[in-house]
């Protein structure tokens, strides 16, 4: 299994609106970046992630799973762009913010600290251990 981190300016969707989505899941559309691209085209079914809300918030929310493989993007006829589709999981009981995680030597090395803009990211098992810990999981 891999890791992973999905972010989402929760104006634009939000952890409650992927729970609402139920076992269905949602498409993770409107990527528009190679580097996000090419990590979802890696991604394998039960794969994990934590949900996180962007801009204001900057906070690991929740627990997503991968429940479709890569496929063309439904909002852009340009196939250059596919996504995953994600259903949710579980909220975390405590927002795991952004400067929780930089104030932890531990994971200074994650894509979250190094690059943070990047709307889909790897989390290595070790960061996803130690977030779920922070989260109360």
């Amino acid at each position: 299994m891999q890791y992973w981190l999905f972010k989402s300016e929760p104006n634009a969707w939000s952890w409650d609106q992927q729970v609402a989505k139920g076992e269905a899941g949602e498409e993770w559309d409107g990527i528009r970046n190679y580097q996000a691209r090419n990590f979802m085209r890696t991604m394998e079914i039960g794969d994990r992630g934590f949900f996180y809300h962007s801009m204001k918030e900057k906070a690991c929310v929740g627990i997503i799973e991968v429940c479709a493989l890569i496929h063309p993007d439904s909002t852009t006829d340009d196939p250059r762009w596919e996504c995953v589709d994600i259903k949710a999981v579980a909220p975390l009981k405590t927002p795991v913010t952004l400067e929780m995680v930089k104030a932890d030597a531990r994971l200074a090395d994650m894509v979250l600290v190094k690059n943070s803009r990047l709307s889909v990211q790897p989390v290595t098992p070790d960061e996803w251990a130690l977030i779920c810990e922070m989260g109360g999981l």
